[in-house]
């Protein structure tokens, strides 16, 4: 099977670079309070893993669904970046009308179903979804992300449970970034090795993939949605990663340890730098457009910061009130 091709290796790269300005663009938004709420939880460092699963998806047609960094997805999948800041600002123009915020970004044309923040809370509603799909025989996969903190959560195992009792049609994605909030996985787990915990629930086991590189994230995702897909049931993915801020904005965890471990991964498993690097070494005369998608990724986030701060905030009772019971607008 053929790889993907330049063109789509460059989107993915603009998707990546835009992922990460828009989240290093809400850090600084938050250092100078046009940002507010008590949490804001960024996707840097992550860009590879959300990028290659949206890559795999039938959009239209397949589901996803994540926990708190789910800024990125939404930008990955094609959400506009102004709705998605204007939600960041608590605004009406933002994706769920200002009132669900960093944590609570969704698009039904894009069939994205959250942002969550009940920690796990989200793992039954894709088992839900999944259900629907499999029932009505609609040929759509599920992909739902995992923090590892939230895999000994008892959601997490009720919900792989069923996927494997009902052969749900789910590709679970485990984003281990090494911490559950500042708590090191080792201390947290008494198996570290969570794609492990596949085999108690009968679903297939893709084992660890490299979460920064975005060619073997693609890869392990297309044969996992393909076995979804076909009616073989879920299955369950760990990708390595590390989050390049605190848990939310807001926490101070990097002490001397993490903050070496931190120039680490930055300095020799950026995944952006690492798709540049590949592009270059398969490209000649590339630089030129990565150059551009750079600049492009700026000022649409500048683009975006300016449409939120000029967005309307939600000032009346009736719209804080509505799309509380169905039926309302």
């Amino acid at each position: 099977m053929a790889g993907p091709n330049k063109e789509t290796l460059l989107d993915w790269y603009r998707q990546m670079v835009l992922i990460r300005d828009f989240e290093e663009t809400c850090y600084q938004l938050y250092q100078e309070k046009r940002i507010t709420g008590v949490y804001l939880h960024l996707y840097s460092g992550h860009e590879a893993i959300g990028v290659a699963a949206v890559a795999n998806m039938h959009i239209g047609k397949d589901h996803i669904i994540t926990a708190y960094r789910d800024h990125g997805i939404a930008l990955a999948l094609g959400v506009d970046a102004k709705p998605v800041m204007a939600e960041m600002m608590g605004k009406s123009t933002g994706t769920s009308g200002g009132k669900g915020g960093s944590m609570h970004i969704a698009s039904k044309n894009h069939n994205f179903w959250g942002g969550y923040a009940i920690v796990g809370g989200h793992l039954p509603l894709a088992a839900g979804i999944a259900l629907e799909a499999q029932y009505n025989n609609t040929g759509a996969a599920v992909i739902s992300f995992i923090g590892d903190g939230a895999t000994n959560n008892g959601y997490f195992h009720e919900t792989l449970n069923m996927a494997g009792a009902w052969k749900l049609p789910v590709v679970w994605i485990i984003e281990n970034n090494g911490y559950g909030m500042g708590t090191d996985i080792d201390i947290a787990a008494g198996n570290p090795i969570l794609h492990q915990r596949a085999l108690g629930y009968g679903i297939k086991d893709m084992e660890r993939v490299d979460g920064q590189d975005v060619f073997k994230m693609y890869d392990t995702v297309q044969h996992a949605m393909e076995h979804a897909r076909n009616g073989h049931g879920s299955v369950l993915i760990e990708a390595i990663t590390y989050r390049y801020r605190g848990h939310g904005v807001s926490d101070k965890q990097y002490d001397t340890r993490m903050a070496d471990e931190l120039a680490e991964w930055k300095a020799n498993k950026d995944p952006i730098t690492l798709l540049r690097s590949k592009l270059v070494e398969r490209y000649k005369n590339v630089e030129h457009d990565l150059s551009k998608l750079e600049a492009d990724a700026k000022k649409a986030v500048a683009e975006s910061v300016e449409f939120a701060e000029n967005s309307p905030l939600p000032d009346t009772l009736e719209y804080l009130m509505s799309n509380i019971y169905v039926g309302q607008g």
